[in-house]
């Protein structure tokens, strides 16, 4: 049997540590660990940086309060996958909780735009996707605790910094959080490529009623019961006879367009 590396043994000791395995989190690379630093809500465990990156990082370290470890640039000993591009900063903490959907996306004197992700299991694809989202002012992204990108540390870094301002609920059913979210007076439209209907027409007239959007995985899209959910079905319009997005860029899209002349978000 092979052996275990390194790095994977000494992930599993630190998730011991702080209980069951996959409780903690191991952030990486020095946008994602510096606002990590900077956000009050974050726990936080360990934090290893060389020389270099702990110079970069000082304001941060300071008001944070941690005492770092400083490992040498030639052997970085975080418990990290070591094709991580970690700049020489790596920071053990505890996943966020942003609390409920209902809490979190209640409108408040405002028509708030949120987003539902389908099966979206690409921790890059999500990433960026609370980038666009912090970007255009979403309320929150929901996922699905199952068939979903957990909080990682490859999703912080492709996240850059937005993981920790950008509400992601991963929820324990996603038909369930969409019922929620009708209930509050959301309109749902969800992204389909064969839809009849354009993304701008679609979101037409609901300026002032809060929005879910709700895209699906590439490929498959969204499954059938989260399909019959949505009120409306759009596509986003393609110039030529093939014409397809990633989901990441599906949502700026989308995002661009629905919050177009909203009263608030």
């Amino acid at each position: 049997m092979a052996r275990k590396p390194a790095w994977a043994i000494e992930k599993e000791r630190g998730q011991k540590r702080h209980g069951r395995a996959g409780d903690t989190v191991w952030l990486f690379g020095l946008h994602a660990v510096r606002d990590a630093l900077a956000n009050p809500a974050r726990k936080r465990h360990q934090l290893v940086l060389t020389r270099n990156a702990a110079d970069k990082l000082a304001p941060e370290i300071a008001a944070s309060g941690m005492e770092p470890r400083i490992a040498d640039p030639r052997r970085f000993d975080a418990p990290l996958d070591p094709a991580s591009v970690h700049q020489g900063a790596a920071l053990e903490v505890d996943p966020l909780d942003w609390g409920s959907v209902s809490e979190t996306c209640a409108p408040r004197d405002d028509a708030p735009v949120v987003l539902l992700l389908d099966r979206v299991t690409d921790p890059h694809n999500v990433g960026a996707v609370l980038r666009s989202a912090e970007v255009f002012g979403a309320r929150a992204v929901i996922a699905p605790h199952r068939h979903s990108a957990p909080e990682t540390g490859a999703l912080a870094k492709t996240a850059s910094g937005a993981l920790e301002r950008q509400p992601y609920l991963r929820v324990p059913n996603l038909a369930n959080a969409i019922g929620a979210l009708r209930e509050m007076g959301y309109a749902v439209v969800g992204l389909d490529g064969a839809a009849e209907v354009a993304l701008d027409v679609a979101v037409e007239g609901l300026e002032r009623q809060p929005l879910a959007l709700v895209l699906g995985a590439e490929g498959p899209g969204m499954r059938e019961l989260t399909t019959k959910l949505c009120h409306r079905l759009a596509r986003i319009p393609a110039a030529g006879v093939f014409g397809s997005l990633n989901v990441s860029n599906a949502a700026a899209v989308a995002l661009y367009a629905a919050t177009r002349g909203r009263s608030g978000s």
